[in-house]
């Protein structure tokens, strides 16, 4: 055996020392499923799967990674990963926390939950529905995706005018940073154990602190290379009792946007999106053979949005918000529809409301598709647009397998944006056109003025090319947090960090 196959195999004994056999992998099966992901991300080297059931057998495996200097990468999502952050950088131990799937606590009173990194969407929905409660949730998660991953990675959530800050909608979080030590942010800093916080009556619902720091922000879309969540209170909101869904169709952004600005300034809508017509096709259709009929009767753009009716005279409530809304629509010159081709109301409304079936939406056109996300203002998507679809054109992919998400977030201040590249795989000479749109198109989007704010492997060199001093900060920080580098090594700017 070499000396790297020892050190290996001394790294299996020693984390199933910790956790049990049953709880460690290194079967080439399951080490394949996180050796790559469907995003343009390189393929890793993971040497083991390693299962932990409670934060403390997560810190025990931290410290020994600080012994023996290996490196750790959390994932909590199940397979297959969309954009490599789970994928080593290299050689790695992948913590799995899919075990922790406790639901700790779901506040009624103050709309909070309280679960572990390995709850998914759909359990989270189920248990905060018995209690007239509803999950803020991205645009149509994987069956599979964990509540956490998706808030500590900033995927904005479809409500608008829910989400007040980017931390939104996770609050208080337990961490494991890169030394091994405990630490609590928020209203959990305590003084006391969670359930003497309950008893006392804190619904753990402040996020900022202890004191006069914020920790959470920089654990948040840190890609795991600061800390490991094990626990977090995240916002959960009043279920409607009653709730409409309805259709904003454009040739053009200009109206829609004007639309946009006016309605979710005065938070008059409950979930409020815009896709373009192969995005939204591919949302609709149940896979790729029906994606051309759907798409080709839609308007370039759609909007997406609900209005809410609550506890308190909610068909008053929707009959007022109807009148309204139709009065801002008219002042923009565009028409509200009860339905689209291939979907009405209610369809939409089952779509949103539950994860995404397989296969995902969108690999639904052509199997597989690169994403390109950024946050901007809504101002300054037509621009955007228009240096995305002239990338496009130049490479001659074809526009139909072009799809844009448009996002609002923090109440329509910004919003982020999205668009997907839908390709063939198995087809070698498509895949590489699409990653050199992505890396072109990446770049001539930042310098129209995106912001990639969630810098994963193709825009990492863009993100922090013009910020040498967040460099160097995050850098130090890095060094107190995690000063031998056992946390999801060469991710961000931490590539070389010693």
């Amino acid at each position: 055996m070499t000396d790297g196959g020892r050190a290996n195999a001394d790294i299996a004994g020693a984390l199933v020392s910790i956790v049990g056999e049953e709880n460690v992998s290194v079967e080439q099966d399951i080490l394949g499923d996180h050796s790559r992901c469907l995003g343009p991300s390189p393929v890793g080297d993971p040497l083991s799967v390693v299962r932990p059931g409670c934060p403390e057998e997560i810190q025990q495996i931290v410290r020994l990674a600080n012994e023996l200097e290996f490196n750790i990468v959390p994932a909590s999502s199940g397979a297959p990963h969309l954009r490599g952050g789970a994928v080593p950088s290299g050689e790695g131990v992948i913590l799995d926390l899919s075990r922790m799937k406790r639901i700790m606590r779901i506040d009624r009173r103050n709309k909070v939950a309280v679960i572990e990194p390995g709850v998914t969407f759909g359990e989270l929905e189920e248990g905060a529905a018995k209690v007239g409660l509803k999950v803020l949730t991205p645009l149509l998660p994987r069956a599979n995706k964990s509540v956490l991953a998706s808030y500590l990675d900033r995927e904005p959530i479809t409500i608008p005018k829910y989400h007040w800050d980017m931390t939104d909608p996770l609050l208080c979080t337990e961490i494991i940073f890169g030394t091994g030590e405990f630490f609590r942010t928020g209203a959990a800093a305590g003084p006391g154990t969670l359930e003497e916080m309950w008893k006392a009556g804190l619904g753990l619902k402040n996020p900022m602190g202890p004191s006069a720091t914020d920790i959470v922000r920089l654990v948040q879309g840190s890609q795991g290379t600061m800390g490991i969540v094990t626990w977090a209170s995240v916002k959960l909101e009043v279920a409607p009792q009653i709730r409409r869904c309805y259709f904003l169709k454009g040739e053009t952004f200009g109206p829609l946007i004007d639309f946009a600005y006016r309605v979710l300034r005065r938070k008059m809508t409950d979930e409020f999106f815009m896709l373009n017509a192969p995005a939204l096709a591919s949302m609709l259709a149940k896979n790729n053979d029906d994606i051309a009929a759907l798409a080709a009767p839609q308007s370039p753009f759609t909007i997406v949005f609900c209005l809410a009716g609550y506890a308190h005279l909610p068909e008053k409530r929707l009959a007022y918000l109807e009148k309204d809304i139709a009065d801002v629509a008219k002042q923009c010159g565009v028409e509200i529809k009860r339905e689209i081709p291939g979907a009405d109301g209610m369809r939409m409304i089952e779509l949103m409301d539950h994860p995404c079936s397989v296969p995902y939406w969108k690999h639904r056109a052509k199997g597989a598709a690169f994403d390109i996300f950024f946050l901007s203002t809504l101002d300054k998507l037509p621009q955007l647009l228009a240096v995305m679809t002239g990338t496009v054109q130049e490479s001659g992919f074809h526009a139909e397998r072009l799809g844009l998400y448009v996002q609002p977030i923090q109440q329509g201040r910004a919003c982020h944006a999205e668009f997907h590249l839908y390709y063939d795989p198995s087809d070698e000479a498509e895949a590489r056109t699409a990653g050199d749109i992505l890396a072109t198109a990446s770049e001539r989007l930042a310098y129209a003025g995106a912001f990639f704010s969630r810098p994963y492997f193709p825009w990492v060199d863009v993100a922090y090319r013009r910020c040498p001093d967040t460099v160097w900060m995050l850098k130090e920080l890095k060094r107190v947090f995690d000063p031998k580098n056992v946390l999801n090594r060469g991710k961000l700017c931490f590539s070389g960090v010693e």
